[in-house]
């Protein structure tokens, strides 16, 4: 290690990266951020549309003191979780956190996917950094990938999963390169939040992928699941919108930006429609962008891979916040509530016996009126209920499930995002306040940080696993253990 006391050096397999120190190192707190490292040549020209190729050899230092360009392009607009949209082409990149850089500590490791519906997101977020995990020695690893089109449409002559290829390709990095910033490769737990959730999911069920991580922590789960058959409808949708060929020479000829733009247009609502036939749409028709079922890399839907018996070895916690999409219908709570619950619930694809046992094991919630039940029916339908399918398919797998509970003095209920600087331990973090109200408690931080690190340390996070009883962590201003933690869902997957 070559250290100033303000920079340190590392040695990675294709050249020397210099880093800052942030504290004192040595001293208790001190660690080390290696920003905006490349692991793959730039995705465009000629590998815009190809697999990601390992980064060439540099001679000399290459800096790592700045986040690199980034796959989110232009202003994300207003969004829960403050993302920052860099420009530039090398956007497949990794930043490293480290207590221990250029040392044998061999630390665990957590390997962090960003989330933002396959389509948006960024790995440059403050919340992120992974200052507090070094702090309690865990080695912190946040990656980028191609969003998208660009990361996930198919292509005639294009290989699929372009962005899947991308994580594949950074925990490789992560693999032959950890060791050099004081993590151990065999001690890797992946996680994720939201579509990043959903990537460790699509990850677990990888055949692929299985020596890549050891521990996966998945936080708010969303997979896509998309079929080739959709994949290949929507990949000629936007070629034939943009004029060409749907192949690698047509598709190549428009831009970054018109590719977006037809990308935005060909998965907004219909202008003027029914918004609860938009709402029924997006519920039954999940994401239109994210990894693809294609029989090779993503061989089997994420459940289903999961029920055959891939990454059953591997230890696996996850769980969702109470009422993660509630929140779109909180504009129109007064509207809704003279129209009964029942009827709006039918509206929008939960009809007999189903509805009748969901909004009985929901009654609490119907209580507060009609936005909220149906607000609590889309938040199950997208995350909760596919957290109960996942630790279900397990079996006696080693799986651990929680629920966040802790409602947003903001929102009044525990929204999307709201977990994650809990889980950071960034209370004190650029725009957390926007989400979590002036005084987040600090003690429920404490609490979900501490699992994580205990999961990542020693493979359990402190509570009983899920089988046989649904034993669940619910994380409120006080933690509990309760039995049976998701019957509320139970009746959509009966």
């Amino acid at each position: 290690m070559a250290s100033s006391g303000t920079y340190v050096e590392v040695e990675t397999t294709a050249g020397r990266v210099r880093g800052a120190w942030r504290g004192t190192p040595g001293e208790g707190g001190g660690s080390a951020a290696f920003l905006g490292i490349p692991f793959a040549e730039a995705p465009v020209g000629e590998l815009r549309f190809a697999a990601p190729v390992p980064k060439r050899p540099w001679e000399g230092v290459r800096d790592a003191l700045d986040y690199a360009p980034t796959a989110q392009r232009g202003d994300p607009g207003v969004t829960l979780i403050p993302e920052p949209s860099i420009p530039g082409d090398s956007t497949l990149n990794v930043n490293v956190f480290t207590p221990a850089p250029a040392s044998s500590a061999a630390l665990p490791v957590l390997v962090y996917i960003h989330g933002g519906g396959y389509f948006a997101g960024s790995p440059a977020s403050p919340w992120y950094d992974g200052a507090a995990f070094n702090r309690d020695g865990i080695v912190t690893v946040s990656i980028s990938y191609r969003l998208g089109f660009d990361g996930f449409g198919w292509i005639e002559d294009a290989p699929m999963n372009r962005g899947v290829l991308d994580w594949l390709l950074a925990l490789e990095w992560v693999r032959d390169n950890i060791a050099a910033f004081g993590g151990d490769p065999a001690r890797v737990t992946i996680a994720g939040q939201s579509a990043g959730g959903g990537a460790v999911l699509t990850l677990l069920g990888m055949p692929t992928a299985q020596s890549l991580f050891s521990r996966v922590y998945c936080i708010s789960g969303a997979a896509a699941d998309v079929s080739s058959a959709e994949a290949e409808t929507f990949g000629r949708r936007l070629a034939e919108a943009g004029g060409v060929t749907p192949d690698r020479a047509g598709l190549s000829s428009l831009s970054e930006e018109r590719v977006l733009e037809l990308q935005k247009q060909l998965t907004a609502p219909a202008a003027g429609g029914n918004p609860l036939d938009g709402l029924r749409t997006f519920i039954d028709g999940g994401l239109t962008i994210g990894p693809v079922i294609d029989g090779e890399l993503v061989p089997k839907p994420t459940v289903a891979a999961i029920q055959a018996g891939i990454g059953a070895d591997k230890p696996l916690v996850l769980g969702a916040t109470d009422d993660e999409f509630s929140m779109i219908l909180s504009d129109s709570k007064d509207k809704l509530r003279w129209v009964p619950a029942r009827y709006l619930l039918g509206k929008v694809g939960l009809t007999g016996g189903a509805r009748s046992a969901y909004v009985s094991a929901n009654r609490a919630v119907a209580r507060r009126g009609t936005a909220a039940i149906v607000g609590r029916y889309l938040t199950d339908r997208m995350f909760r209920s596919l957290a109960l399918r996942i630790v279900r398919a397990r079996g006696s797998a080693p799986t651990w499930a929680y629920r966040f509970s802790w409602p947003s003095p903001k929102f009044g209920i525990a929204v999307h995002c709201v977990d994650v600087p809990f889980f950071f331990d960034c209370l004190d973090a650029v725009a957390v306040d926007a989400i979590a109200g002036d005084h987040p408690p600090q003690s429920l931080a404490d609490a979900v940080h501490r699992g994580a690190v205990s999961f990542a340390r020693d493979g359990d996070p402190g509570w009983p696993r899920f089988a046989p009883d649904g034993e669940t962590q619910v994380y409120d201003a006080a933690p509990t253990v309760v039995r049976d933690g998701y019957a509320e869902v139970a009746a959509l997957i009966a």
